[in-house]
């Protein structure tokens, strides 16, 4: 099975570098819908993560009573906005009206880091991969609410299981990593992002990315929301400046996933893989680019 290593190099080509004369709407604006009581920081790891890989306009949308610490705790390029909740603390149906107003002037949607679970979320995920007109990533309970179900779509879809998530999507891994997850990419014609040890990003056209960055410093609750947002920031900035990207979005996943786990290298070289956290790799997220862009300048 044919499975194309992700390397420094394959970032670079994927990456362009930014003209002079440009503004922040160039770089895409990325809408995320995060979070529940209980799991801020889901929301704030992954709106600060897209902001590091550098889209222009990061919107944060949490249930009501998550608002102050969402808006306390994120980073001040963050845009966090109140939505209607249920008793518990997580989005309610009330919620989408505006998140479909909101989504009609995005580039790229994340759904799920923290979401929670309710049939009325359920429903909500659903309406918003079936509607959203723009790229969605789907990770967490996003992709939880998903399992069970084929939806159609137009606009693509990215899916970031982890090994769990991947098999309650109905994903066999007997088969292994690779053939698993060129499988569920074909079967749901989405791209799909197998998260774990060496990730596999396979797209619906039957391509394998396998990657070689990361370690097991990274084995932390927050990585993937870190990953989540990286990848949104990055397909926000493709849809926004089309003309400047020679990559589609199966290769932009693969690229994501070389930066986070580069991201992780560097926390891991500063902190050690013990003490180093997801907040030390979102904020080496800009080392990792800036890595990139040197050998793309040297090409």
């Amino acid at each position: 099975m044919n499975v194309q290593r992700v390397d420094e190099a394959f970032a670079a080509a994927v990456l362009p570098h930014r003209p002079a004369e440009t503004h922040k709407g160039d770089y895409g604006r990325a809408l995320l819908i995060c979070g529940s009581v209980g799991y801020t920081g889901a929301a704030r790891l992954a709106a600060e993560s897209c902001v590091r890989a550098g889209a222009g306009l990061v919107g944060l949308l949490v249930p009501r009573s998550v608002y102050p610490i969402a808006a306390a705790s994120c980073c001040p390029e963050v845009m966090c906005r109140p939505l209607p909740e249920d008793a518990e603390g997580r989005l309610s149906a009330q919620a989408l009206p505006e998140i479909r107003a909101r989504m009609r002037g995005a580039h790229a949607l994340l759904v799920g880091p923290g979401l929670g679970r309710s049939d009325a979320l359920d429903a909500l995920v659903a309406a918003l991969v079936a509607e959203c007109p723009a790229p969605l990533v789907a990770d967490a309970d996003g992709l939880n609410a998903l399992a069970g179900h084929i939806l159609e779509r137009t606009a693509p879809l990215v899916l970031t299981p982890h090994e769990g998530e991947f098999r309650r999507l109905g994903g066999d891994l007997a088969e292994g990593r690779a053939a698993a997850a060129r499988r569920m990419a074909e079967r749901r014609r989405a791209v799909v992002v197998l998260k774990g040890h060496r990730t596999v990003t396979a797209s619906p056209d039957g391509r394998l990315y396998g990657n070689g960055t990361g370690g097991p410093g990274m084995a932390k609750g927050g990585s993937g929301d870190a990953l989540a947002g990286l990848l949104t920031g990055l397909l926000a900035q493709r849809a926004a400046r089309p003309d400047l990207w020679r990559a589609d979005e199966a290769e932009v996943a693969a690229a994501a996933v070389y930066l986070h786990g580069r991201a992780g290298d560097l926390a891991a070289a500063a902190r050690g893989v013990y003490g180093m956290t997801p907040s030390d790799m979102v904020a080496r997220v800009p080392e990792a680019i800036a890595e990139v862009l040197r050998v793309k300048r040297e090409v």
